[in-house]
């Protein structure tokens, strides 16, 4: 057991650490203050060449569905600029019917399997650097980064990890346990790197697109269970949630993009500096640059700098500046000091210096990516969570929830650094690099000379050893979607892995949750290996159908229930009806939620056919909540005297296991107090 002096010894060694790479004098920021919306520029007319989907046929009922990007940014000796950047497997059971399709896999063809020497560098403690370019790929089709049919797998691998870092790896030796938390960081951070840029790609093309091969439901459905996949327990979220998760974090990043917008124009103009958003292909604004004037840094030496917020050295006093051998950019401005073309009349040139770029996405302050003086500045901003995570985690063995002491510095840190702005400790810029790699290579919108210095700039931030460089991306993003449509095409690649993936599905059709239970635990303790599977049957498919279909039109109920839309307004009730009468013509099928969502719907709508749909699907499902809703409902004192009536005779006549109860399926709609 450890004394309490070493303890108090270790404790200061890591509030001193905090104190250094804390400069708290030059980033103590002033109350935030709410920021108008973001600008956004319009959308250009042919947006949605920039973008667009391919879709090859799967045997067995699967579509492959990639998403191909024109990387105009990206100089290339070839005449094809389009590169796959994400592939999507679609298991359509073989029909046409949108009804029972499942989405299953999403490979971004970007994310690969990192090699030896990247591997060991990874788990080298406190090595924070790429090291090389992964440049070849082998015959096998790439690795899946997310499984959208089992998003639970991911929650049981984090516990499982968790767990056996701590008793297997932690207790014997800081080198051992230094070195597995290191490589488990990096590849994690990895992956959750490419999945954010498999989720920007998905906005971007839902916002450019025409037709697409993806509905609305199912496009949020992907967005929102990759933003899932950053919380611990994300995966367990319920299906039925994920719309408004999805809607609530798309409000909350415009919002953040407009907040970091308007607060790093304000600085920049108070600045006396120049300040330019950088805008994706839909029209909005992720990144921004900021630029000096060489006229004005001989008229304004010696003035005053304020810098908060920019985290940059003082331009007014910076000798590089006044014999800069960098990028210059020459732009007109007119006698308002508004951007104007060469040759406007009145038109004045301005000689520009790239001073800094940032990131518009931290939920805090605008994140500098990139600076044109100091390449070091924003690499120490982003080592400083890792460092200290690392120091205390790693090396004094303090956690938050075994040192009381600890536990009150380290809440009283993160609180200052994250209510006042401090570029120290704050989330990762991992997001934000993501998509810049993505800005340079969609957008034309900087000069060849720039797009490389910020590239190559990027690229020296990176911690990530399994991180490759833009144009090595490119190139493994060909190479690997040409060996996953190899693997499509044959009948033992992605088709059989189909059918197996078939055979696990219907192990809830088969088996009670406590046998699920017991084949989840085998499935962690094997690392994977052991996956439970049921016996192939002629009837399999036809089984799947109707469970993917009952899923379907629950969930749909269970979104319009929760909705704080009006009903009859925000939804079309034909869509509503139509689930309903299906979940009534399968109520033995039918789970409790489905009983749920539909009294609902029946206590929020005030149209009469819906209401009947409601008690009609009621009285068929045999599951016992069911009954309970209708009993609920002939009770309820707030509903008319009519309806009370004749969801009691409905509830008398469920009892009787009647197969039908009400000619509402057909479209014939039911007198108060008449049933069939």
């Amino acid at each position: 057991m450890k004394s309490p002096t070493t303890l108090n010894s270790r404790l200061a060694f890591c509030l001193s650490i905090l104190l250094l790479i804390s400069p708290l004098a030059q980033t103590i920021a002033k109350a935030q203050q709410t920021a108008p919306a973001q600008p956004t520029a319009e959308v250009s007319p042919d947006a949605s060449q920039f973008m667009r989907l391919e879709k090859i046929e799967v045997a067995g009922g699967g579509e492959l569905i990639t998403v191909h990007a024109k990387l105009v940014g990206v100089p290339s000796e070839k005449e094809d600029q389009w590169v796959p950047l994400v592939s999507i497997l679609k298991d359509t059971l073989g029909d046409h019917n949108t009804d029972n399709d499942r989405l299953r896999y999403i490979w971004p063809l970007t994310y690969t399997r990192p090699t030896i020497k990247q591997r060991v560098a990874a788990a080298i403690p406190f090595f924070y650097s790429r090291i090389e370019n992964k440049s070849n790929v082998s015959g096998s089709p790439p690795p899946v980064a997310f499984d959208f049919a089992a998003p639970e797998n991911l929650v049981w691998d984090k516990i499982f990890w968790a767990a056996l870092q701590n008793v297997l790896f932690d207790p014997y030796s800081i080198a051992i346990k230094a070195s597995t938390s290191s490589y488990r960081r990096n590849v994690s951070d990895y992956r959750k790197s490419h999945i954010i840029r498999a989720i920007s790609v998905l906005t971007l093309y839902q916002a450019v697109s025409g037709q697409s091969e993806f509905s609305e439901g199912e496009m949020a459905q992907m967005q929102a269970r990759l933003m899932l996949t950053d919380k611990m327990f994300g995966g367990i979220v319920d299906d039925a949630n994920l719309q408004r998760y999805y809607e609530r974090q798309s409000t909350a990043i415009k919002d953040v993009r407009g907040h970091n917008w308007e607060l790093l124009r304000q600085q920049a103009e108070a600045a006396s500096l120049h300040f330019e958003p950088l805008m994706m292909p839909d029209g909005s604004a992720t990144h921004a640059l900021v630029w000096v004037a060489k006229s004005d840094l001989l008229k304004l030496r010696g003035t005053k700098y304020h810098g908060r917020f920019l985290n940059i050295a003082n331009p007014w006093d910076d000798k590089r500046l006044l014999n800069w051998d960098g990028y210059v950019e020459t732009r007109y401005f007119d006698q308002d000091n508004r951007p104007v073309e060469k040759d406007a009349p009145g038109a004045r040139a301005v000689e520009l210096i790239p001073l800094a770029l940032y990131g518009l996405d931290n939920p805090r302050i605008p994140m500098l990516l990139v600076d044109f003086r100091d390449g070091y500045n924003p690499k120490k901003r982003e080592m400083s969570r890792r460092v200290l995570n690392d120091v205390t985690r790693n090396l004094l063995s303090l956690s938050k929830f075994g040192n009381l002491p600890y536990f009150l510095g380290r809440t009283v840190f993160d609180f200052v650094t994250g209510r006042r702005g401090m570029d120290i400790n704050q989330p990762s810029r991992l997001q934000t690099y993501a998509q810049l790699k993505l800005l340079l290579a969609l957008t034309d919108s900087l000069d060849p000379e720039l797009r490389a210095q910020v590239n190559g700039r990027m690229e020296r931030v990176s911690l990530n050893p399994f991180e490759n460089d833009l144009d090595a991306e490119i190139n493994l993003a060909r190479r690997q979607y040409n060996a996953l449509v190899a693997y499509a095409r044959d009948p033992k690649g992605l088709p059989s892995r189909l059918e197996r993936d078939r055979r696990a599905e219907l192990v809830p059709l088969e088996h009670g949750t406590k046998a699920e239970i017991g084949f989840r635990l085998m499935n962690v303790l094997t690392f994977g290996k052991y996956v439970h599977r049921e016996e192939r049957t002629d009837n399999m498919v036809d089984r799947l159908d109707i469970a993917r279909r009952v899923s379907h039109h629950t969930k749909y109920l269970q979104q319009v229930a929760k909705s704080k839309a009006d009903i009859d307004v925000g939804f079309d009730l034909n869509e509503v009806r139509r689930s309903l009468h299906f979940i009534a013509d399968h109520g033995a099928e039918v789970g409790g939620a489905a009983a749920t969502a539909a009294a609902k719907i029946f206590a929020r709508t005030r149209d009469d056919e819906t209401r009947r749909a409601v008690l009609d699907s009621l009285s068929r499902m045999t599951n016992p909540k069911a009954k309970n809703e209708l009993l609920r409902i002939s009770q309820n004192t707030d509903f008319e005297k009519r309806w009370r009536d004749l969801a009691e005779i409905y509830f008398e006549r469920s009892k009787d296991a009647s197969p039908s109860i009400t000619a509402s399926t057909t479209g014939s709609p039911l007198k108060a107090g008449q049933p069939e």
